[in-house]
């Protein structure tokens, strides 16, 4: 319900929440010709999410050209993403960094670095440049409620803590969601955009480590595979979702970003369901070796029970494998036992317990070692969020709010989502620029 203009400064464009994409659409709208930007930041300082990425290295984009990276937010997010992306492709955002001082470097699996290693060089230099183009930055201004205006001077009124009330012409609301709690995304857009009656869709912790109840799993604490292809199968043995990407084995479930990347689906699952209940019996899957085929392990399997002195097969297993496939990351030998364990072997069996039987269930459980499944670590481990303001409520060329006048919505608080890489960043800094390039061209 819109209210009637009322007393408060006046400004032309207003951005709650000076993260990612709100200080990129700060920096941006200025650098194109807005005069009067105002960024307000509830926390003592800007980027702090940015701070605490990346092992604080801040994996900022991607190798993928920007279809490629569209695509990996599903079907819905691929298409509201697509057209952002083309206008902000990662390659342009590696140049646009290197212009401020933050030359990058790409890692394993399409994943792109400061070169320096450092976060806080791509905090500094987005808090820079946000200075540079006369920005106003406010520090330790939260806003606690927006409502529209009717009048002829401003299209929405910001409260602060406080009391204070801000004007605004134009609004952007880059408020994140509720991931990394500790630095202030607590979920504040959320009321609003619900007030407004706007479509929404409850948000789930994504990215988050998978919780095991099995003691095996939580006894493997430390170790980690770089190349396995983990499913995750529900009760019913569906797959509901597949990753090629390192798993560590933590004291309470898996970790690392093969797994992490499947965690949205099993807390969509809970959220929408009867909580824990609603993914009894789902399993990961982890195939050990994916670019071994049953067939070839089979003939390893011929060859370790042939090899000369009857050997135990945990001890001639790993030498098998290392010389037909050198470049073959061969499992632990802690994981090789539970793989044994699941396959019905005695870690001490010799090769005459490798019947044809014992061989197809081992070879099963190298190619899909059994993870039972009991929920996820929550917002407070996640690195994103999954939901947020409905997609279909936002213009995918502008990021304008359909339906209100003047009003954007950019970055965690839409409901995108993507794997681990850079991709989350990417997605917050090319809304950010299509957002700041609509702004520009009213002037």
């Amino acid at each position: 319900m819109e209210s009637k203009t009322t007393n408060g400064e006046l400004r032309d464009v207003v951005i709650l929440g000076a993260g990612a994409a709100g200080s990129w659409a700060a920096w941006r709208a200025a650098a194109e010709g807005v005069k009067d930007v105002l960024l307000l930041e509830k926390t003592p300082r800007l980027g702090t999410k940015i701070l605490a990425s990346g092992g604080t290295r801040c994996n900022l984009t991607t190798t993928l050209g920007p279809d490629e990276a569209a695509e990996l937010f599903g079907t819905a997010g691929s298409r509201f993403l697509r057209r952002a992306f083309r206008t902000l492709p990662p390659q342009k955002l590696r140049e646009f960094f290197a212009e401020l001082g933050v030359p990058t470097l790409i890692a394993p699996l399409e994943k792109v670095f400061p070169m320096s290693g450092q976060a806080k060089d791509v905090r500094d230099a987005l808090l820079s440049a946000v200075e540079m183009t006369g920005v106003e930055l406010r520090l330790n201004a939260e806003a606690t409620s927006i409502q529209p205006l009717s009048g002829e001077q401003a299209s929405w009124s910001v409260q602060l803590q406080g009391g204070e009330v801000i004007l605004a012409k134009r609004l952007v609301l880059a408020t994140g969601g509720m991931s990394y709690p500790g630095a202030g995304t607590t979920g504040d857009g959320y009321p609003w955009v619900r007030k407004l009656g706007l479509d929404f869709v409850a948000p789930v912790p994504a990215l988050a480590p998978i919780q095991s109840a099995e003691t095996w799993v939580h006894e493997l604490a430390g170790n980690s595979l770089q190349d396995v292809e983990i499913r995750l199968l529900n009760d019913n043995g569906k797959e509901l979702g597949r990753r090629r990407r390192p798993l560590l084995f933590t004291h309470t479930g898996v970790s690392g970003p093969g797994a992490m990347d499947l965690s949205g689906i099993i807390a969509r699952t809970m959220e929408d369901g009867a909580g824990a209940a609603s993914i009894k019996g789902w399993t990961l899957r982890a195939d050990l070796m994916p670019d071994v085929t049953r067939e070839e392990l089979r003939q390893v399997l011929i060859a370790v029970a042939a090899l000369p002195g009857g050997p135990l097969l945990m001890r001639g297993l790993p030498i098998v494998l290392s010389e037909r496939f050198p470049m073959l990351e061969v499992p632990s030998k802690r994981i090789l036992n539970e793989v044994f364990q699941e396959a019905g072997l005695s870690s001490r069996a010799g090769h005459q317990a490798l019947t044809k039987s014992a061989r197809h269930a081992l070879i099963e459980a190298l190619k899909g070692l059994k993870i039972p499944v009991s929920g996820t670590l929550g917002f407070e481990k996640a690195e994103v969020t999954s939901g947020g303001l409905a997609l279909r409520s936002v213009d995918p060329g502008t990021c304008r709010v359909r339906g209100l006048e003047n009003l954007w919505v950019i970055g965690e608080l839409l409901d995108v989502d993507g794997p681990i890489g850079g991709l989350n960043f990417q997605a917050a800094f090319a809304t950010g620029e299509i957002c700041a390039l609509d702004l520009a061209k009213q002037l």
